[in-house]
């Protein structure tokens, strides 16, 4: 594992030292012969890319820094639907036992936004916030926007100026995954839990039109899935 996944080294941009676990250009992922997961996807994902335990060990790492950083305040977590839901979930309820178990107490409110930015693989230049856009509940409250991944930024970077126009009292971002692309517009999110390269990976509640949500690890999409499902 240790071979695989590593953290970011001295050489490296110093903006990517708080970037999570770096994942290199080279790593394939893991046989799917060593994992168990849904059958029906069988020709569908290449490989296992980050496994269901490790997601859980970096996310409650990630609770922790936020427990550092925030703890004894009351916060709003703004949960990115749908992408984001099993994430959010998990963090939170880290955030939960960490107050439970230290000298340190963060409320938690849980709200949800629904963004839509991808076609197939593809990220689009059109962002659609979908259902309920009054989040005027935010006003003058510390909040966390949780996000499952952040490629080029742009989705983020509007989500951001959408949430600023409530008045919030302090914004923070929380991202599972940064991808590593030539075309960012932003920087990277306060809590990352892996920099990854621009490959295009499902499970853990992302999707590729709304299927592999259900895979627990995170995948990489095969060629063949990627038609099979196409819109």
């Amino acid at each position: 594992m240790a071979q695989c996944i590593l953290p970011a080294t001295k050489e490296s941009d110093p903006r990517r030292m708080e970037a999570g676990i770096v994942i290199k250009d080279d790593w394939p992922g893991y046989s799917l012969d060593l994992f168990t997961y849904p059958e029906h996807y069988h020709e569908d994902i290449e490989s296992v890319y980050i496994p269901h335990g490790v997601i859980m060990d970096r996310i409650e790492r990630l609770a922790r820094h936020i427990m550092d950083d925030i703890g004894d305040h009351d916060i709003v977590v703004l949960c990115v639907l749908k992408g984001g839901y099993k994430f959010c979930s998990d963090l939170v309820e880290f955030i939960k036992v960490l107050s439970r178990n230290s000298n340190k107490h963060l409320e938690t409110r849980v709200e949800f936004i629904r963004l839509k930015s991808y076609l197939n693989d593809q990220s689009t230049e059109d962002l659609h916030i979908i259902g309920s856009q009054d989040l005027s509940v935010l006003r003058g409250k510390n909040v966390l926007i949780v996000e499952a991944i952040v490629d080029t930024g742009k989705t983020m970077k509007a989500l951001l100026k959408h949430v600023e126009t409530f008045e919030p009292k302090m914004v923070k971002v929380a991202g599972l995954l940064v991808k590593r692309v030539s075309k960012g517009v932003g920087g990277l999110p306060d809590y990352v839990g892996f920099e990854i390269p621009n490959r295009f990976v499902v499970g853990y509640a992302l999707d590729y039109n709304e299927y592999f949500r259900d895979l627990n690890h995170l995948c990489v999409i095969s060629e063949k899935g990627k038609g099979k499902y196409k819109v």
